[in-house]
């Protein structure tokens, strides 16, 4: 998911910005909770942060007061109900890569699968936020079976309970997950079974590379 983000997107790229953000607030909390057991790693470590501090010293910093921005109602149960559908995922494929398959998530609606559809506003998406954390090479989210899926076809079942405010809004949700080989080329810029053929970028790296000669 990181090395995707920080590689694969354009420089200025959302997506790539908001990623180097939690890692710089990631390594913030990490030093300023160590500095008082290891004052001079700490400090070491603060001095070499390659960007702006409004500290000279990590010991100028304060104690650890996270921002309220970071608690958005939602956001944790749709990551580990992601997590849990994509736990099935990969136990069905019995550690093979898992970029060389395509995964299809069917969910009745209800609020698993709005969970579900913030993370991925389209019905197949190869770039969406819930693909990157299936680690696939494309995630199709369906409230029913597809028509054409086999009678024979592996369809790995599951559930999750929903808990949200503190525990007023409760649902045992159920899912099911199909993973099938896909079917494009390896893309040889971001490594993901998206492109075309194997000597041609897929179409978002197309566009990463033409938006940076664009601006060279």
């Amino acid at each position: 998911l990181l090395s995707c983000r920080l590689y694969c997107e354009e420089a200025k790229d959302p997506k790539r910005r908001s990623c180097q953000t939690v890692l710089a607030e990631a390594l913030d909390v990490i030093i300023r909770s160590f500095a008082p057991i290891l004052p001079h790693l700490a400090e070491e470590v603060f001095q070499y942060i390659p960007y702006k501090k409004d500290s000279e010293s990590v010991f100028r910093t304060g104690w650890i007061n996270a921002s309220s921005a970071w608690k958005k109602p939602g956001t944790e149960e749709a990551i580990e109900g992601a997590c849990a559908v994509r736990d099935s995922f990969l136990g069905s494929i019995s550690g093979k890569n898992s970029l060389e398959y395509e995964v299809i998530i069917v969910i009745e609606p209800g609020l698993l699968f709005e969970l579900m559809e913030a993370l991925q506003a389209e019905e197949t998406s190869s770039v969406s936020q819930l693909n990157e954390i299936m680690m696939a090479s494309q995630t199709t989210l369906l409230s029913e079976l597809p028509k054409e899926t086999p009678s024979d076809a592996n369809i790995i079942k599951g559930t999750f309970l929903i808990n949200l405010e503190g525990g007023d809004i409760c649902e045992q949700s159920s899912y099911k997950v199909i993973a099938r080989p896909i079917a494009k080329a390896k893309c040889p810029r971001c490594r993901r079974y998206t492109a075309e053929s194997s000597s041609t970028p897929c179409p978002r790296c197309l566009q990463v590379l033409a938006a940076g000669k664009g601006s060279t």
